[in-house]
């Protein structure tokens, strides 16, 4: 099972930074390879909460469903992969720091079929990727 983290200071206020982050439908906007992203179910964001993501991710187009299973604004969103190309979930931990917040992006991945079979190269990807992504999104918050 692959782990990885990475973090990020932004400079704004957690609950700026905790409300566009934690939105599903701005992942396209930071997250690499996102061409889509939507909440699938009713009602208001919070545990349970299911999303759809439309990817392309090493060369491939995936679709990917989850579920929020944890959601406590401004300070973490958890999530779990339902279906897609491997076992995932991760979460995101916000906290306020002198001078904005520091996000903390963490995933565990399972790789199976296509992707066991390159999962040093999968790893690796994931990992510039996230990396990528929290600079990102702090050009972007740190923009407005």
């Amino acid at each position: 099972m692959a782990k990885l983290e990475t973090s990020i200071t932004i400079n704004r206020p957690i609950e700026e930074v905790f409300a566009f982050a934690a939105d599903i439908a701005n992942y396209a906007e930071w997250e690499t390879g996102v061409i889509a992203a939507e909440v699938t179910s009713p009602g208001p964001v919070g545990v349970g909460t299911q999303y759809k993501i439309d990817a392309e991710f090493m060369g491939r187009k995936l679709e990917t469903t989850g579920e929020l299973t944890a959601y406590d604004p401004p300070r973490i969103t958890a999530w779990k992969a339902t279906s897609g190309p491997f076992a995932m979930s991760g979460s995101t931990t916000f906290e306020s720091v002198a001078g904005g917040t520091r996000v903390v992006s963490a995933i565990e991945a399972e790789p199976g079929g296509f992707f066991k079979l390159a999962e040093p190269l999968l790893v690796r990807q994931m990992r510039g990727q996230m990396e990528k992504d929290v600079k990102k999104l702090k050009e972007l918050l740190e923009a407005r």
